[in-house]
């Protein structure tokens, strides 16, 4: 099992992950961190937990979106994720889901 340390709207957390992940989850990490500062810059939340709820609806939204349009994509065989894949995503997303719960939960005792 690795650790990275990623930055989400500049406060520096430590993620564990299967080992050779470690780039993946640094980019998803970058990728839930700009949606964060747009999030932030449109002036939508009302403090830290708020805008975090909102990221993750708006990154949630996201996935069923894609998941929506993917359904409505012909299957080609070549482009489909084997089944590994497929769970490392759904393992990395569970895992940053619990963390940003995690984040959440601390910012709302403060």
């Amino acid at each position: 099992m690795a650790e990275v340390s990623v930055s989400i709207h500049g406060k520096i957390y430590g993620i564990a992950c299967d080992d050779g992940q470690e780039r993946r989850v640094q980019e998803l990490a970058k990728y839930a961190d700009m949606r964060l500062r747009e999030i932030a810059t449109a002036g939508a939340a009302t403090n830290e937990s708020h805008l975090l709820v909102l990221t993750a609806l708006v990154l949630a939204d996201e996935i069923f979106d894609m998941k929506l349009s993917a359904r409505n994509q012909p299957v080609v065989e070549d482009d489909s994720l084997s089944e590994e894949d497929e769970r490392m995503i759904v393992d990395a997303i569970n895992h940053l889901a619990a963390r940003i719960d995690s984040v959440a939960d601390r910012l709302t005792k403060i």
